[in-house]
């Protein structure tokens, strides 16, 4: 497949498309793009009937959200180190942590617990789930306070699913034949019609039909 390209590219993440493309029908390179693991960070791969793993790779329910709160930022600039204190104090930063306030969430009542054959192998990863669910974890996962221009205070998260992402990740990666730690390999997809790749499916979007879908 020949590869296309507009503009500036990082030869790293031009690389690792190269490899993506030898399973994928299409393949992509957004504005954003740089070298990840196995398939390039901002990079699209389009797939017939396959699903790789690695695609989505860590980062599953990884992303940005950013709340508008009523303050004005000169109203707190004191109280910014006191701030910063309650938010290290209150909320649980670092690998492996715990949310000492149990959050309850109807995931955690999803059928996909007894149907995705991983998870009832794995029973304690239900409970690692609700342990660190509201943590924040490690590398670039962050609570912010800012101001935007209008002088208002806003509060912006980054994390993702924490110990279930990473062990879902992990084992379904290695069924496809992935070094977990894949960076200059060449991506491998599970058929979305075998056993490894429905339930990876599943596990993925536990509440959709997407399972039936892919039957």
């Amino acid at each position: 497949m020949n590869l296309t390209i507009f503009g500036e590219a990082e030869k790293g993440a031009v690389e690792q498309a190269e490899r993506c493309a030898a399973e994928a029908e299409a393949m992509l390179l957004m504005a954003d793009n740089h070298k990840g693991y196995g398939m390039p960070v901002g990079g699209v791969a389009v797939y017939k009937d396959r699903i790789p793993p690695a695609g989505v790779g860590f980062d599953i329910a990884c992303g940005n959200k950013a709340v508008k709160t009523d303050l004005k930022a000169a109203a707190i600039k004191d109280r910014l180190p006191e701030l910063a204190d309650t938010i290290f104090s209150n909320l649980s930063f670092g690998i492996g942590r715990k949310n000492p306030t149990p959050i309850k969430h109807e995931l955690f009542e999803d059928p996909a617990w007894q149907e995705v054959k991983f998870f009832r192998s794995n029973p304690d990863l239900k409970k690692k789930a609700k342990e660190q669910l509201g943590t924040i974890g490690s590398g670039n996962h962050y609570v912010d306070v800012f101001a935007d221009e209008e002088d208002s205070v806003w509060v912006g998260v980054h994390f993702g699913s924490r110990g279930l992402g990473h062990a879902i990740a992990t084992h379904f990666m290695k069924r496809a034949g992935d070094n977990p730690n894949i960076i200059d390999e060449t991506p491998h997809t599970l058929p979305v019609e075998s056993q490894h790749g429905r339930d990876y499916i599943h596990a993925m979007c536990p509440s959709s039909n997407d399972l039936e879908q892919a039957a």
